[in-house]
Order: C-alpha cells, then structure tokens, then sequence
C-alpha cells in the first residue's frame, strides 16, 4: 500500500544468519545484505532490515523494547491460509486471538522478538463504547478460518504491510505524548497498562504498554533487539522516550 504511514522495522540480532533462515522461512524474500545486514520483504516491499550485533548482549529485564512487530495481511483468507500453514510446517505459534478489530496470530523468532500476523475486520464491524474503539481479546474461530483459507503458499501474499509496532515502555504519558507529537492520536486503552494510537482513525499503528514495569530502561545500543522503525510522515529522524530510533521511510 503506497500510502501506507509504516515501512519496515530494524531489529539488532546476535545471529544472523539464523535469523535470516528464520524469516525466509516464515515468508519473507531475502532482498539485499552482506555479512552484517540482510533486508527482508514482500514482493520487493521491505518490510524488517536485520543488522549483526558483534559481541551483542540478550535483552534484559525490565526494559524497554519491541512486544511484538505486526504483519498486516490483505484479507483473511489469506490469514486462514497462513495458519494452515503454520501448522503444517510447525511455524513456532505461541498464540491466537480475536481483537473485534481484527484477527491475529503470534510467533516469536529465535531471538525472542514477537511477532504478529493479522487481518483486518472491515471498519462497520468496529464498535466504539464510550467514545473509544472496542479493541479486546477473545477466543479466535481458527476452525472457520481454516474453512475459508486460500491454498497455503510458501510466501506471504502481495499487499502484505507492517500492519502496527507494539513497544514495552517506561511510561504511558510520556510516550503518548512524544507520538502524539508526529500526528497520532489514543484510540483504545486496556486498563492503565496499556493504550493504542494511530493515524487516521485506524484502529492502531503503535501499542504501549508497561509489561515490563513503569520505569523500565531505554532501549540499549548493545541490545539485541529493536533499533528503528520507519514512518513515512516525518520529515527526519528522531528517538522516543524510550531510545527507539523513528526514521523516514525511504
């Protein structure tokens, strides 16, 4: 989608090459790289840039970070298709769910870095009580899904975007301010841990949330990990609240 507001997300890996097997074989197409970096993406659509951490440390607790990074599918026949997938081929599924606004499946990598991949509901499903977007968690049909999947394809189908990033934080406040700031706005909350942001009334392109405690520490240079993710509205690089590097996109 060209005018999508995301472009790809960067993450700091301690084992490249691992990494790159890992996501050529969960559907993305090796598109460039070297020794220390590789570009992964869709149909020429960079979507993660991989980058060799040397002599890298695991993240650790009680810091700030990636929750998961989102992957967006056109529809959910082709969600279905993926999952039938997943579980043929015994992609590292760690769970399902059904957000109302979407439905949504997660992995982790072999690093730890979460992953989703969801499919949309159409806008006139969402319900907004209160003035906010219904935006829970339930048991995800995966039967029905699996009735109506597309034949399951080794590559993640045309169209496929980073869909949202999720951030662990340090302080809900403070970082919905500094994303306010390049045009976001709250449309959902869970709690008083955890809130929702987007531009242009979707349902969100950013999650936060306090999982690993108010307070938790920036994000670190010599962390595996998140460094960047792109947004094509700045007009240059900045860093959150939370040491998280915001590019433009290219």
């Amino acid at each position: 989608m060209s005018d999508w507001p995301l472009g790809a997300v960067d993450l700091k890996v301690l084992d490249l090459e691992r990494e790159v097997t890992f996501y050529e074989w969960f559907g993305l197409t090796r598109m460039s790289g070297d020794g220390e970096h590789a570009l992964l993406g869709v149909s020429g659509h960079a979507l993660l840039r991989l980058t060799l951490l040397a002599r890298g440390q695991a993240r650790p607790k009680h810091t700030a970070g990636l929750y998961h990074f989102a992957i967006l599918l056109p529809t959910e026949q082709q969600l279905g298709a993926f999952l039938q997938r997943a579980l043929e081929e015994r992609l590292p599924l760690t769970g399902t769910a059904d957000h109302f606004v979407s439905q949504a499946l997660y992995f982790d990598d072999p690093e730890g870095n979460g992953i989703e991949v969801y499919a949309d509901r159409p806008r006139s499903e969402w319900q907004y009580p209160n003035g906010r977007l219904n935006i829970g968690i339930e048991h995800l049909d995966f039967e029905r899904l699996l009735r109506i999947a597309d034949r399951p394809q080794k590559q993640l189908p045309d169209g496929t975007v980073l869909g949202h990033m999720h951030l662990n934080v340090a302080d809900l406040d403070i970082s919905q301010a500094a994303y306010e700031a390049v045009g976001m706005e709250v449309m959902a909350e869970a709690g008083h841990v955890m809130r929702f942001l987007s531009w242009d009334g979707y349902h969100h392109h950013l999650g936060i949330n306090l999982l690993e405690g108010r307070g938790a520490a920036p994000v670190a240079p010599e962390v595996r990990g998140i460094r960047a993710f792109e947004i094509r509205l700045l007009d240059g690089p900045c860093i959150d609240p939370d040491g998280v590097l915001l590019t433009p996109s290219l």
